[in-house]
């Protein structure tokens, strides 16, 4: 699953690895992001343009009558995102990215849980396969943009880890994954079910990570995998 991760990256880089050309989205550097609250994902925007926006991070059906439950749907297993009412409809129109400098994992060990982070290889953003919908609330007709991070069988380095992982795009994979006109399911599906060629390492990292509440650059600091819990 994917249930934090780190986005600090400079705006120029996210540009130069996105395509982007929009202005600066306000956002500050955050190492240990949690779902519930707004996160700045790629989508394509009406003028055929990628563009970064803020959405709520845990998607709302837009069929769904209440926000209830609005942060549990945080990821959306690729495999069923065709069947599940709560994705489908997404998934053939409302195709996205959620930029990352890596994401945590927990992984069970004899003292206890042990975080890694996980990041590209080569250190530089990756971008996660998401979804995203628009809901209104029929009572206040407040509205909402909301999604869901996809996931997939874990692989290569995070498969000894946890035995799901965010889907992670190539570059060259962004722009069919984004193409609103591309509604047929069989091209996107195609898109998670192939290996995506980014090389990911993982890293135990301190536990402090586990407390939302910490939000720092020593998060991304490597531990030993050993260490007893504090």
């Amino acid at each position: 699953m994917c249930g934090r991760f780190a986005f600090y990256s400079p705006h120029e880089a996210v540009q130069r690895f996105f395509g982007i050309d929009d202005p600066p989205l306000p956002r500050p550097a955050r190492w240990n992001i949690a779902p519930g609250g707004d996160i700045v994902v790629v989508r394509v925007a009406a003028d055929d343009q990628r563009s970064l926006v803020a959405m709520h991070w845990g998607l709302v059906p837009s069929w769904t009558r209440a926000r209830d439950g609005r942060a549990r749907l945080i990821n959306a297993r690729a495999e069923t995102l065709a069947e599940k009412p709560s994705f489908r409809a997404a998934f053939r129109r409302r195709r996205c990215l959620v930029p990352a400098d890596g994401y945590y994992e927990w992984r069970q060990e004899p003292h206890g849980k042990q975080p890694y982070l996980i990041q590209a290889q080569d250190g530089v953003p990756f971008g996660m396969a998401a979804l995203w919908e628009s809901w209104r609330d029929p009572v206040s007709g407040e509205p909402l943009t909301s999604c869901a991070i996809i996931t997939c069988a874990a692989t290569g380095a995070v498969q000894h880890i946890h035995e799901r992982m965010p889907v992670v795009l190539a570059p060259t994979d962004f722009a069919p994954w984004l193409d609103p006109a591309a509604t047929d399911p069989a091209a996107p599906t195609a898109l998670l079910a192939a290996p995506s060629g980014v090389a990911l390492r993982a890293v135990p990292v301190s536990r402090r990570v586990n407390s939302p509440r910490n939000d720092d650059p020593e998060l991304l600091l490597p531990a030993a995998p050993s260490a007893s819990p504090a």
